[in-house]
């Protein structure tokens, strides 16, 4: 037997125009992880709750390869986190992450990402969210979805907007040691509705609605 056929998310992938995002492979973490090495942000800033892209390889590279397993192992139809690999063309150049908690009752979903800084810039951020989109509302019915970015981070403030979401509150965190603010975005599925791509596909999602407490005959 494949391990598709125990573990069907596998199978899972979303094809935009530009993008194909996939639930990873170890050999799609692998490439991904090697990625991360040339860069995700400046320096002098952190667009993470947690600083991990600080790390100096080869402890990034087991980061992002540990924490996709982690994902993996903690998954149940209750509560997941998909952590998407983004490839352009066959390279891998980020993470799109689609997660959720208690996902039956709640039907809300919540979304995180990052990019290599060489493709930052040329709306590939609001592609990949687009697509997860798609997959939460239009193939997993979901009724609200969830984002957040710090007010110094306008790039990722940028495309929720451009992908419909509207303000939700602010909170204050803690950030590597100072207070940050931090901005909070929904989107409903009403307001996805209305601007609703026909030019985005998943494929593999059937196989894989009970593992994400989305099974219609449930």
């Amino acid at each position: 037997m494949r391990v598709t056929g125990i573990w069907p998310l596998f199978d899972l992938q979303i094809q935009s125009p530009r993008l194909t995002l996939r639930y990873p492979s170890d050999d799609d973490l692998a490439l991904v992880a090697e990625a991360a090495t040339t860069g995700i942000h400046d320096p002098d800033t952190m667009p993470f709750y947690t600083p991990w892209s600080r790390a100096e390889p080869p402890a990034l590279q087991h980061s992002v390869v540990q924490f996709a397993w982690s994902c993996r192992a903690t998954l149940t139809p209750t509560n997941w986190h998909l952590p998407f690999v983004v490839f352009e063309d066959d390279r891998a150049i980020g993470v799109q992450d689609l997660f959720a908690q208690e996902f039956p009752t709640a039907r809300t979903v919540e979304t995180g990402s990052w990019l290599v800084r060489s493709a930052q810039g040329r709306g590939l951020g609001k592609e990949m969210r687009a697509a997860v989109l798609h997959l939460a509302f239009e193939c997993l019915h979901a009724h609200e979805a969830y984002s957040a970015s710090f007010d110094d981070n306008p790039a990722s403030a940028a495309v929720s907007v451009a992908n419909g979401y509207e303000p939700n509150g602010t909170v204050l965190l803690a950030r590597e040691g100072r207070a940050a603010r931090n901005l909070k975005w929904v989107l409903t599925r009403d307001r996805w509705a209305e601007s609703r791509r026909d030019d985005i596909q998943v494929r593999g999602v059937t196989e894989s609605l009970a593992l994400l407490g989305a099974d219609p005959d449930a």
